[in-house]
């Protein structure tokens, strides 16, 4: 496995590299020039952010609602007031800074810097930062989460939040540090405890968190989005420079282990939904390691990484869409800001050009989890020395397609004829955030649904366990595939496409080892085409034994059958005249989901009967 950071930093180690005076990532409180600087746009909704916080106290975090994840399934009982705390004290830190030091807002940045000091305190109080459904490390031979309900203080463990809970603690020191020792000067010796205790010792002194690489190969977006807020917080500690450069030199041999699991198209098998997470906090450790070394240190050539910055721009559909497939919202926040930078960094005018369209507010960034580092990134956006705008991406194929972009490592791509937008994937169902979807596909007329994935719902204890294929949203019988002979899909990375072959307009793909062997699938090829007509579907599936095969279809719009066809809203379908019909709304009843798709879907099922071969082909068209 070649370790792409690893060896460039033996070659050339970090110590000698470091600026002590780049450790400095956000202008303090009282630098009044940079904070006046700040957009007017941004300073408004700093203050209404602040003001509508400071209405809502701190709520209490309790054992009962770290409970209740093992009690009955729940995580919103301890990360709804775990996810406030956090957002209160951001827009009461943020507002502090924002507002002006004159007599007018004395009263108000006043009660701010309460507000920070109740938050500071009451976040260092806290038994763990981590949150309930991430209280057992899940390594081989782990304990679960039943023999272990609460946290073990005396052995923090490090985990998504945990990290950037590290992390705005230490923002808010850096751009309050000198407000909150006027208050006590026990204050920010606390915050450097606690960060120390909790965050860097454990990460430096184990190798025992699955993240981390050492016990586990299987790595996702877990490892970039904490060794990204690991090192944020190393670089605001008063660490000597000595113990820096070895933590981050760790750090880097963690994304290396990262590095090795993603594809070399820089595809996410958890969606774009999660490359804020995935390749965004992989941009925020380049983007830091550049920084630190006055650019000495930079990766933005190297074509994995490209290919990594490049896929939400491969992954956007328009209008807001994105390829959902996986646990990945149709509709995602994507951090424009983060698109944008990667844009800058790599020279990819339209990248950037994506960047600024995403835009994003400041409260975006801080909703569901609060990216601190982020809106801080929005607020003081660092552009690059040299404009990206004044040259051409430094490599042709970089530049995003017009009519197809397939990422052969993935096995995920979409096609475009006229209105229509095809997507489609391969791959198999071992893959992160997995549902059972080899093969699976979506249509888009004008750039809005047609032929849809569900995506995710709202996470509880069953989304991440043994449970997980007992959620509809998960099953490839609720997903464009058919059933054979009554059979799903299974997960597990066997159950996998072969023979996957793009073109120009499509892709067709062998589909038999996706099914269990009791389905008894002798061959299965899937064929997906876009033409000036609409999208054709051919499937030829052999069987051992004559079986029934239902083909289902989901449906964004409510279906009116006709003869050999439906129409469903603006999609018109048509299907051979031997299927018998079925159709099924499905209310969306869950919050997550109906951001995207609000009110129903429409589960449509064609049913063949029993045969050992079935040949059939399905037309799709704009009505």
């Amino acid at each position: 496995m070649k370790m792409l950071l690893t060896e460039s930093l033996e070659s050339r180690p970090l110590l000698p590299l470091l600026r002590p005076e780049s450790r400095v990532l956000v202008p303090p409180a009282e630098d009044r020039a940079a904070w006046s600087a700040v957009s007017p746009e941004h300073r408004q909704e700093i203050l209404s952010l602040m003001d509508r916080y400071a209405s809502q106290p701190y709520p209490m975090r309790t054992a009962t609602g770290f409970l209740a994840f093992v009690r009955s399934g729940s995580r919103a009982a301890d990360e709804q007031p775990y996810f406030f705390r956090r957002r209160k004290l951001c827009a009461a830190a943020l507002g502090y800074c924002a507002l002006g030091d004159g007599p007018e807002d004395a009263e108000r940045r006043a009660a701010c810097l309460d507000a920070v000091v109740d938050g500071v305190w009451c976040v260092c109080e806290e038994s763990s930062w981590v949150i309930s459904a991430h209280n057992v490390n899940p390594i081989p031979g782990a304990p679960s989460s039943a023999d272990y309900p609460l946290p073990d203080t005396a052995r923090p463990y490090v985990d998504l939040f945990s990290a950037q809970t590290g992390m705005i603690l230490s923002f808010v020191a850096s751009m309050m540090g000198e407000a909150l020792s006027s208050v006590s000067r026990e204050i920010l010796p606390r915050v450097r405890r606690e960060i120390d205790s909790r965050i860097l010792t454990p990460f430096m002194t184990t190798d025992e968190f699955w993240w981390m690489g050492f016990r586990r190969r299987d790595l996702n977006n877990w490892t970039p989005w904490i060794v990204s807020n690991v090192m944020l917080c190393a670089v605001q500690s008063p660490l000597p420079e000595e113990t820096l450069a070895a933590l981050l030199t760790r750090g880097c041999a963690m994304l290396d282990r990262w590095l090795a699991c993603v594809p070399e198209d820089g595809g996410c098998d958890e969606g774009a939904g999660y490359w804020n997470m995935a390749g965004g906090a992989f941009l925020d450790c380049l983007d830091l390691l550049s920084r630190l070394t006055g650019g000495a240190v930079s990766f933005w050539d190297h074509p994995k990484v490209r290919n990594i910055m490049l896929f939400p721009l491969r992954a956007e559909i328009g209008n807001g869409w994105f390829l959902n497939f996986a646990d990945c919202d149709a509709r995602p926040f994507i951090s424009g800001e983060r698109v944008r930078t990667a844009g800058e960094r790599l020279g990819i005018p339209a990248l950037e050009a994506m960047g600024r369209r995403l835009g994003g507010t400041l409260e975006d960034q801080l909703a569901d989890v609060p990216h601190l580092s982020r809106v801080l990134s929005l607020l003081f956006h660092a552009a690059p020395s040299a404009s990206p705008a004044d040259s051409e991406p430094a490599d042709p194929p970089d530049a995003p397609s017009d009519s197809s972009c397939w990422l052969p490592d993935l096995q995920a791509g979409q096609f475009r004829r006229g209105a229509l937008t095809l997507c489609c994937k391969g791959g198999h169902n071992g893959e992160n955030h997995n549902h059972n979807d080899v093969g699976s596909f979506m249509l888009y007329i004008d750039q809005e649904p047609a032929v849809v994935d569900a995506g995710n719902m709202t996470y509880t204890a069953k989304t991440f366990s043994s449970e997980r294929y007992t959620l509809w949203n998960t099953r490839s019988a609720f997903h464009n595939l058919p059933l054979i002979g009554g059979l799903e899909q299974q997960p597990g990375e066997k159950y996998r496409a072969t023979k996957v072959n793009p073109g120009e307009s499509g892709v067709a793909m062998n589909l038999e080892e996706a099914w269990p062997a009791e389905a008894g699938l002798r061959s299965f090829r899937r064929a997906l085409s876009l033409s000036d007509c609409g999208l054709t579907l051919k499937d030829d599936i052999q069987l051992e034994a004559e079986k029934e095969v239902a083909w289902v279809f989901l449906l964004r719009h409510q279906p009116v059958p006709e003869f050999r066809a439906l129409a469903a809203g603006p999609l018109r379908m048509t299907f051979p005249s031997s299927l018998s019909f079925s159709t099924e709304e499905i209310p969306v009843t869950d919050p997550r989901m109906a951001r995207n798709f609000p009110g129903s879907l429409w589960r449509v099922v064609l049913t063949a009967p029993a045969a050992k071969a079935h040949a059939a082909e399905f037309r799709f068209s704009a009505q």
